[in-house]
């Protein structure tokens, strides 16, 4: 039978789930709606395990259908295409990441979450919708899962927190976090906002948290009426003698080889002390090779953890707090418009900027409306950069989640379009990869601006933070290595100013984490951040004076709309015609009349706007012209005083003298000075030759 719950989140939003209506033959459906924006959630996992690997076969995809705003895609095939937008693959990671952790260990069966968007309102946002509806669908299926949780989107304004802010809403907030969590703790965090204290960020994700609750609360009401048994899943018993074997011949061998700081040197006898082992179990544990391995792989993760909660020493040396060696170099690349190299540790980035025009956007087609970026970041993480070798794809969701975490940092401290009407876009090379590399892609980038000329608010950092959780033992880790990733519970990157936090995302490995350890993790990023623009200030400080030689340069005229036919002229062809004699690079412009001229040099632009000013010109009365005589009637002659505007010089206006006919003055052709004596109300221009003769001596 259909169950439907309504849970009010407070402002006169409610948010409603309803299950049992649509999609029965999956494991578990639910629809979930706010305002008129709705989402269906399934989930459905197989029967049969599949064998032969070692994770969890889980994938969550988010579909967003042209119908759902009344729209038809605008490709060449009008459907919705294979491949998913940046926003489609950004909203499934969204969704992934809060619910893969609460997955019991050796869950191997093949299981997938689509969450699709029927409705938009073009006000309520479907990315929280939709993780809302996959925790739903997956809670009252019988898929062992352990949660429910509930995400909610942050705004603030005017230092008001507000649940689930509309579009309109989110355009006045300083503040766009979505936070997921389970009803004990937080267990996901992403998003960003206009340079946050740490106090403020904090209360911001416990405001999120408390508001969940009902969200939560819903879900467990819809499982009592209609959830499905779980199934029962039982982890094979531990084989203690081979847990016992593994650590008597690898133990010590492992806590000397985790004190080898050397990513690939470390990797490579840690891989020995491996081989090692099988080599001597082979013969106890002939077809055993994967339980071996499952063993090794535990006693790796326990040696490291121990040494960092019993001896406060990690894997590379430092302690817990310690940001590794920093060297950054700015302007590596001499022909590109900024660029920078950044090195922390065995982490590499190269960052490098470059400017273009209006026409050089990115136009976004979404459900909330099409729209163009005017600030692009690609991240790009070759397989050389970890020591591997592999055919190289497109960008993944990694790729795209690492470049939209330093885009969104980075976008904070841009000019506004008004100021500085350039389209920029960073593409951060990883060169050599051991932890945080998105992180290191934002220090890239943001030097790499600055190289360019960019006039940027301020530098922008960003650093890793990772946790080892013990009971109630634990360490919170300052700029984490890709083993402490790896190998620990938390992966928290804050990126941001002096001022500030301008992006933030935090995965959690466990079942959550409290207040206390995300206000002692935040506050210790802040620590390392300062370090890591310390050490940035000492190269550049501040955005280089002058633009790169290289970068076009824009200059911005204004005309009236009235006057934009008049410049573009008819097919294009007087901008087109200004472009080639001026000898400009390009000529945009608005529905407003926002001229932008890109050029190589500020001279060459100057002609343009010269040839643009004589079009927009406007004749103004009491100003003399030279013009053309275009008609002669028997009343006057009409005088082409501005390109396209013409005005009547009144046979009586003719000549100091009584004029008998208009042809004993002028002829069609002849080039005369006149006045502007009248503009009437329909803009019909009244002109005097007379007068311009009179002004000159009365001189014909």
């Amino acid at each position: 039978m259909p169950e439907c719950i309504e849970i009010d989140l407070g402002d006169d939003k409610k948010l409603s789930i309803e299950t049992g209506r649509v999609a029965r033959q999956a494991s578990g459906s639910a629809i979930v709606k706010l305002g008129d924006t709705i989402v269906l959630a399934t989930a459905v996992s197989t029967k049969d395990k599949r064998e032969g690997i070692d994770f969890l076969p889980l994938t969550v995809d988010y579909l967003e259908m042209a119908y759902a705003s009344g729209r038809i895609p605008g490709n060449f095939f009008r459907r919705e295409m294979g491949r998913p937008s940046e926003k489609e693959t950004l909203t499934s990671r969204l969704i992934d990441r809060p619910i893969r952790p609460l997955f019991p260990k050796g869950y191997r069966f093949e299981t997938q979450i689509i969450t699709t968007v029927l409705s938009v309102d073009q006000e309520n946002e479907p990315d929280v919708l939709a993780m809302v509806g996959a925790s739903a669908a997956l809670h009252i299926s019988d898929i062992p899962f352990g949660g429910p949780i509930a995400g909610v989107r942050v705004g603030r304004i005017d230092h008001r927190l507000i649940v689930n802010p509309t579009s309109a809403e989110l355009k006045e907030s300083d503040m766009d976090i979505i936070v997921a969590g389970t009803k004990d703790a937080v267990v996901m965090v992403e998003g960003g906002g206009a340079f946050i204290s740490e106090e403020d960020m904090l209360e911001a994700i416990m405001f999120a948290h408390e508001a969940m609750q009902p969200i939560i609360k819903g879900q467990e009401d819809l499982y009592r009426v209609l959830g499905k048994p779980k199934r029962v899943i039982e982890a094979p018993p531990a084989d203690e003698t081979l847990r016992a074997r593994v650590e008597e011949l690898s133990l010590s061998l492992l806590k000397e080889a985790a004190t080898i700081p050397d990513k690939l040197e470390r990797q490579d006898r840690i891989r020995e002390i491996e081989i090692g082992l099988l080599k001597q179990l082979a013969g106890d544990y002939e077809g055993r090779t994967g339980e071996v391995v499952e063993a090794f792989e535990k006693l790796k993760k326990e040696t490291m953890r121990r040494m960092i909660l019993d001896e406060g020493r990690r894997i590379d040396g430092r302690d817990l707090r310690t940001v590794r060696p920093i060297t950054c170099e700015a302007g590596v690349l001499p022909r590109t418009h900024g660029s920078a190299l950044f090195t922390r540790g065995e982490t590499q980035a190269l960052g490098v900027a470059t400017l273009g025009t209006t026409s050089d956007e990115q136009r976004i087609e979404s459900l909330m409306g099409n729209s163009f970026k005017s600030f692009i970041l690609h991240y790009n993480f070759p397989p050389y950069s970890v020591g591997e070798a592999r055919m190289l794809r497109g960008p993944g969701r990694r790729e795209i989640g690492h470049g939209a975490l330093a885009e969104r940092a980075l976008s904070k401290v841009l000019p506004s379009n008004e100021e500085f009407p350039y389209t920029i876009r960073v593409v951060s090379e990883i060169l050599e990869s051991n932890g945080s590399s998105s992180m290191a892609t934002v220090c890239a980038g943001s030097l790499a601006l600055m190289d360019a000329g960019i006039p940027i608010s301020g530098p922008v950092a960003g650093i890793a933070m990772g946790l080892i959780k013990e009971g109630d033992r634990s360490a919170i880790l300052t700029d984490i290595i890709g083993d402490e990733d790896h190998l620990g519970d938390m992966d928290f990157k804050v990126a941001g100013t002096r001022n500030g936090i301008a992006a933030i995302q935090m995965d959690i490995k466990i079942a959550g984490i409290d207040r206390e350890i995300l206000r002692k993790a935040l506050e210790q990023a802040r620590e390392g951040r300062l370090h890591i623009l310390d050490s940035m200030a000492k190269v550049l400080p501040e955005a280089r004076p002058l633009l790169s030689t290289f970068a076009p340069r824009i200059v911005t005229y204004q005309v009236k709309p009235e006057k934009i036919r008049d410049v573009i002229g008819p097919g294009g062809k007087t901008i087109k015609g200004i472009t080639s004699e001026s000898g400009v690079l390009r000529i945009d412009i608005d529905d407003v009349g926002l001229i932008k001229i890109a050029s190589p040099d500020e001279e060459t632009a100057q002609k343009a706007i010269e040839a643009i000013k004589s079009i927009v010109r406007e004749a103004e009365i009491g100003e003399f012209y030279e013009g053309i005589v275009k008609r002669i009637t028997d009343f006057g002659a009409f005088v082409e005083i501005l390109p396209g505007l013409e005005g009547l010089v009144h046979i009586s206006q003719l000549d100091t003298e009584r004029v008998k006919t208009v042809r004993d003055v002028v002829k069609e052709g002849d080039r005369i000075n006149v006045k502007v004596i009248n503009i009437d109300q329909q803009g019909k221009v009244r002109l005097s030759r007379k007068d311009a003769l009179l002004a000159d001596g009365g001189k014909r």
